[in-house]
């Protein structure tokens, strides 16, 4: 029955939509939280005051999407995983495996982004995912023991990432760090207050740790 609601549910208005989320799927969310003309259907869903998911966006396969306060995801973003207890050999070497995707307060991503949550992606207070056209990808083959492996990635508070970067399961960008655009992040870096670029990315300079992003109080940037 919720299955033959999905599509029916995405079209209503806010209010209504909200009351049958709660209702059927048993979702937390905030009155002032909102989904736009979107297809979000993971196992849970937690938004907190004033988080948003915009239009087009499909967020699916997922054990959790968790969004703090105040945090969004923009129009036609892809997020998607492989959620547990599926009965799939896949990934069964790793029983502690969560497909989630949480974001901190004031965080957000943009537009047209393409986020792998097959592991735990988390995204810290604060942060942008900027530009368009990232890929977050938690899993690959393994290809020593020919098997499908997931890794989880973290992108600390106070980051920005920009365009076209491609984040791998394992990768870690600390703290107040700048992803530069086109770069691929492929480890756990542990260095803050540093941009970091380059295919494979690399620390090129100190941050000042004065500029205003690094320090803001509210997520929105005029």
């Amino acid at each position: 029955m919720r299955r033959l609601l999905q599509p029916l549910i995405v079209l209503l208005p806010w209010p209504l939509k909200r009351l049958l989320l709660q209702r059927l799927f048993g979702y937390r969310l905030a009155p002032s939280a909102r989904i736009g003309l979107a297809w979000v259907y993971p196992r849970r869903l937690t938004m907190a005051p004033g988080a948003r998911i915009d239009h087009f966006t499909v967020a699916v396969n997922l054990d959790s999407l968790e969004l703090g306060e105040e945090s969004s995801i923009g129009r036609s973003n892809w997020i998607t995983g492989f959620p547990t207890g599926t009965g799939s050999p896949h990934f069964v070497h790793q029983p502690q495996r969560r497909a989630v995707l949480q974001l901190g307060e004031h965080t957000a991503i943009t537009k047209h982004h393409h986020i792998d949550c097959t592991n735990r992606v988390s995204i810290g207070p604060f942060t942008t995912i900027a530009g368009y056209s990232s890929q977050l990808l938690s899993h690959a083959i393994d290809l020593q023991c020919n098997r499908q492996h997931s890794e989880p990635i973290v992108i600390g508070a106070y980051c920005f990432v920009g365009s076209n970067c491609v984040i791998l399961g394992g990768s870690a960008l600390p703290d107040h760090c700048v992803l530069g655009a086109l770069s691929l992040l492929n480890k756990a870096h542990t260095e803050s207050w540093g941009l970091y670029a380059g295919q494979p990315a690399i620390w090129r300079k100190a941050i000042n740790r004065d500029a205003a992003y690094f320090i803001r109080k509210s997520g929105f940037v005029v």
